[in-house]
């Protein structure tokens, strides 16, 4: 949802450009680690079986969440459940979602820290998991990145500041990125289809029902702060926790412009949602790569020539994507009036996705079974 002020007008700014680099690094960088958990889970499997297998892409980890058809239909009708829920009782369960939200916005930055982490204390330590009794065991790196990430909510609580409510939210988007995996190119559309339609009803067709526009009005309402909330409960006295401010949950990019005049607004599911399409063509792009290799470089199909048999999926649909949002911000500059992204996102990276795996030869398998190695028999013959 780019969400222009009217009171400035521009196709585009620099907190329209600060989205796009922004969304466009998280989903690069959040597929690429998903990519490299799945090189870590091969390479473990290998370490535990002496049996070799072909890549899968449907790993076996059991903190990966692989959607199948039926969440993928049901998905959109359980986020708009969500979203009436906010709207008609959100002084309710502000509170709730707020200590929810930090909690799973601490593991997620955790995680989105965790090299970095990794990098610092390698030279320092070994890795070797410390116990924590019930807890579990960790790494020296895993608890500083846990440790920096809840000193950085705990700043987040007490200032409200918009930048570390935007590093919380970047460390969702990669988190459900690199954790949740979308099987193939059918589930793909389905999904994508259904939060088009839900992102269009709630964002044009909301306030003739409920008077009021629904998707913004829920994005852009901040909660009251829970130390704020305890001490009143506590009765602490006025000047203890009555100072912090409010709170803008971190379930969106929000970026001021030079001016400070407005600021641009993008949904953490309009990132979301078109990077786990990504994630899901690049690790095809590897598994095709693979299989290539494997086939002594196997030509594709005769009628397709050699500069298209390159072009990568990947990069076909980040282009689109990128063209996608850049579609939908001069739309809400030009209509000066929030838009609903995925109504431009979802047609500029799947139509040319479908396209291009249609001129490859490789549409059908990616709709239905994209990982699936008919050679597998034969492979394990050889072995």
């Amino acid at each position: 949802l780019p969400f222009p002020n009217s009171r400035a007008y521009s196709l585009v700014d620099s907190s329209q450009v600060s989205t796009f680099l922004i969304s466009i690094l998280l989903i690069v960088y959040g597929s690429f680690r998903s990519l490299n958990m799945d090189f870590e889970n091969q390479d473990k499997e290998k370490d535990n079986s002496s049996a070799a297998g072909s890549f899968n892409g449907n790993s076996t980890n059991n903190s990966i969440q692989t959607i199948d058809s039926t969440q993928a239909l049901f998905l959109p009708i359980g986020a708009s459940v969500s979203l009436l829920v906010m709207f008609f009782f959100f002084d309710s369960v502000q509170v709730v979602f707020t200590i929810c939200t930090a909690v799973l916005a601490t593991i997620a930055f955790a995680f989105l820290l965790l090299p970095m982490c990794q990098y610092l204390t390698r030279p320092c330590s070994p890795q070797n998991k410390i116990s924590f009794g019930c807890c579990g065991r960790f790494t020296a790196a895993e608890l500083l990145s846990f440790s920096l990430s809840v000193m950085l909510v705990l700043i987040w609580v007490l200032t409200g500041h918009w930048l570390l409510m935007d590093a919380l939210a970047m460390g969702l988007c990669v988190a459900m990125i690199a954790f949740v995996r979308l099987p193939s190119l059918k589930v793909s559309c389905l999904l994508l289809s259904g939060l088009l339609i839900y992102d269009v009803f709630w964002v044009f067709f909301s306030a003739y029902i409920f008077n009021s526009n629904v998707m913004v009005k829920v994005a852009t309402q901040p909660a009251d702060n829970p130390l704020d909330v305890l001490s009143r409960k506590l009765h602490l006295g006025p000047n203890v926790g009555r100072d912090v401010p409010r709170l803008s949950l971190p379930g969106k990019l929000v970026f001021p412009s030079s001016t400070g005049s407005h600021f641009s607004m993008l949904g953490i599911g309009d990132i979301v949602m078109p990077g786990l399409l990504l994630c899901f063509v690049l690790r095809y792009d590897n598994y095709k790569k693979q299989a290539n290799s494997d086939s002594c470089g196997a030509p594709g199909p005769g009628n397709i020539s050699g500069r298209m048999q390159k072009v990568s999926y990947f990069h076909c649909t980040l282009i689109g994507y990128f063209v996608g949002l850049l579609t939908a911000t001069v739309a809400s500059r030009i209509h000066r009036a929030a838009q609903p992204a995925l109504l431009y996102l979802v047609p500029f990276t799947l139509l040319p996705l479908l396209t291009m795996a249609y001129l490859k030869g490789d549409l059908r398998r990616m709709w239905s079974e994209p990982f699936h190695s008919k050679s597998s028999s034969s492979r394990f013959l050889e072995v």
